[in-house]
């Protein structure tokens, strides 16, 4: 994966990048203890404690006792391939890599959160249609979707088990959670009255809540954010099970370990999933595909070779060139795009006010050099605004810079904000109900010449309220991340798009953004889940399909133009026509992909012939195979 820098999660190496502590970092690298990755490749034996025992010897034998071991493991990987995670000093870690071979350890990586209606009518997936993907596949049951994110609240009405089946008899899972690499390594204050945790599967930040209910959640009538999207919301395949995977941690921005990800994936490869949504993501610069810090990509890999298609966003930092991440070609990565349901009338501005309306009152702009939204001095001292809506400008698309514009102009009296800024698809609701109203900077300029122009400028505000009708204007979302990719520009990446942007779903009570029980977030945390839910119904329709070929028939057979036809833009600076650049092979088309006509199909040995071709050398490929 909220606005669009809320919900994604994305890897970082937090003492150096998140703290900049570049000579403590020289220090404690050589004095401390920390977790490193000792991966190992695919699994060596088929029993998981032979394997166990196994990676404990290699430890004793290094550490020179046999109680050292018990003490420095944190995971071992067993299931889905082999290796493990334990707190090393560097002099540990490099007698270890060079006991077992290894050109080096991989020290542990953080992950920090970043990226999260009637999407699926807008894709086709009607519920009521006796004859599209939806119902041949009785809407996705017997099928398990794994996800990697915060946790799930299970007391959501979205998780109600109504018209579910019996549960897999091949399942051998159940929730899950992994703090212990989190733990080892953070630095930030945890469990805090201000950012409580649950040290159990149980979800404090919403976005896992948020992801599951898109990719599976079942139906739930009358469901709205402050009154705005009534109506049912439900998931892709909302018969299907989720397994959620908790491996992400209520801490400032949101983080999780690469150890606890590659644990994640070593049990859902076991515990049996069909498929894997994972709304986290790299940080630029990014790791190779086969660099053991990238827990996604090397976890992903496994999954692929078990026959699990892995789904990813491609992260919320469009519209700049080579921002796309989870590159890797055997992942399924996510592009984000709007869907806009309207009538044909003129929409001047967009906006979460669920308030009375503010009938004509004055409209003013505060002639004032260098005035900011974010600062209240400028506003407060500006004496035509109490009783009036402001208008301002800013090149700051933030949440907090929203938020802030709407409190100074209160504070001075003013009973409404219009904000003109860049062109983006980020709509956060502002302070207590407060109207907040978004337009672009064309507009904008179109509202400030009318008040030039006019001796007693007036604007009435009405409540926000759902259009509904045909879909109109398909964009690609400003935040969603952009080809080509920055460690393999010739990768055709993001492969596909779905809606991501404004989506209503279940959230976590401790979202401040939730409203009995639901909440409107963006992201291409939020396309993830809507390709998961495809693929899961893919999967129920044609279980023999392999990952690449379930990849194939999504992108081969997607939208190129909007559903009805239109052209799709993609929003930025300037907005122009999309290309693959933007969105891949297009927005995804589900009763297409389930009748593609040809897939193209590939298997390990095609991936590593692709590992060969760009470039990496035998010891870095060697271990996913051997």
């Amino acid at each position: 994966m909220g606005s669009t820098r809320s919900p994604l999660f994305v890897l970082v190496n937090v003492l150096v990048i998140l703290y900049g502590k570049d000579i403590l970092v020289a220090c404690t690298s050589q004095c401390q203890k920390q977790i490193h990755i000792v991966y190992l490749g695919a699994r060596q034996n088929s029993d998981p404690r032979l394997v166990t025992d196994s990676l404990h010897g290699i430890l004793a034998s290094v550490l020179g006792s046999k109680e050292a071991p018990s003490e420095a493991m944190v995971y071992s990987y067993e299931h889905g391939f082999s290796g493990f995670a334990a707190k090393l000093t560097d002099s540990q870690a490099q007698k270890v890599a060079i006991y077992l071979e290894l050109s080096m350890l991989y020290p542990i990586d953080f992950i920090s959160c970043k990226q999260p209606g009637r999407s699926w009518d807008y894709l086709g997936l009607y519920s009521q249609s006796p004859s599209n993907l939806l119902h041949k596949t009785n809407m996705g049951d017997g099928i398990i979707i794994g996800l990697l994110d915060t946790g799930v609240w299970p007391e959501s009405e979205v998780f109600n088990d109504e018209g579910l089946g019996p549960i897999p008899f091949r399942w051998k899972g159940g929730a899950r959670w992994y703090i212990d690499g989190f733990l080892a390594d953070n630095e930030q204050p945890f469990n805090t009255t201000e950012n409580p945790a649950y040290l159990f599967p149980r979800a404090a930040i919403g976005h896992g809540t948020h992801t599951s209910t898109i990719a599976g959640g079942s139906f739930v009538a009358n469901s709205s954010y402050l009154g705005l999207g009534l109506g049912v919301v439900r998931g892709g395949a909302p018969r299907a099970r989720i397994a959620m995977y908790k491996v992400c941690w209520n801490v400032v921005a949101g983080q999780c370990a690469s150890a606890d990800i590659l644990k994640a994936f070593d049990e859902a490869i076991h515990d049996g999933v069909d498929v894997l949504s994972v709304s986290l993501g790299s940080d630029i610069p990014l790791f190779s595909e086969v660099d053991g810090r990238d827990g996604i990509a090397i976890g992903s890999f496994h999954a692929m070779a078990k026959g699990i298609p892995v789904v990813c966003g491609a992260s919320n930092d469009g519209p700049l060139a080579q921002s796309v991440q989870n590159t890797a070609p055997w992942i399924i990565t996510l592009a984000a795009s709007t869907i806009r349901l309207g009538t044909n009338m003129t929409i001047l501005g967009q906006a979460m006010f669920p308030g009375k309306e503010i009938d004509f009152t004055g409209l003013v702009y505060p002639e004032t050099p260098g005035l900011l939204p974010t600062a209240a001095e400028p506003v407060s001292s500006f004496h035509p605004v109490a009783g009036n809506v402001v208008l301002c400008f800013t090149t700051v698309g933030s949440r907090s810079a929203m938020a802030s514009a709407s409190l100074a102009v209160r504070a001075a009296g003013g009973v409404g904000v219009i904000i003109a800024r860049n062109p983006s698809n980020a709509l956060p609701p502002c302070s207590n109900g407060f109207p907040c109203i978004i337009v672009d900077w064309e507009l904008g300029t179109e509202i400030l010449f009318y008040i030039r122009s006019t001796s007693f400028p007036t604007v009435k505000l009405s409540p926000s309220t759902t259009l509904v009708g045909k879909p109109v204007s398909t964009t690609i979302a400003y935040f969603s991340s952009r080809r080509p990719s920055s460690i393999a520009p010739a990768g055709l990446k993001p492969d596909i798009a779905a809606p991501g942007v404004s989506i209503l779903a279940a959230s976590s009570p401790l979202d401040p953004y939730m409203n009995s029980g639901f909440a409107l977030h963006s992201g291409t945390s939020m396309a993830t889940p809507h390709i998961s839910g495809i693929v899961a119904l893919l999967k129920a329709l044609h279980p023999s399909w392999s990952p690449a070929a379930i990849k194939s028939a999504l992108v081969t057979t997607a939208w190129r133009t909007g559903p009805l036809g239109e052209p799709i833009f993609a929003e930025g600076s300037p907005r122009k026509l999309s290309d693959p650049f933007d969105y891949g092979g297009g927005i995804v088309n589900p009763n297409k992909a389930a009748e593609p006509g040809l897939v193209y199909d590939m298997g390990t040995s095609d991936y590593i012939h692709y590992l060969c071709a760009v470039g990496y050398n035998n010891s870095a490929i060697s271990p996913l195979v051997e």
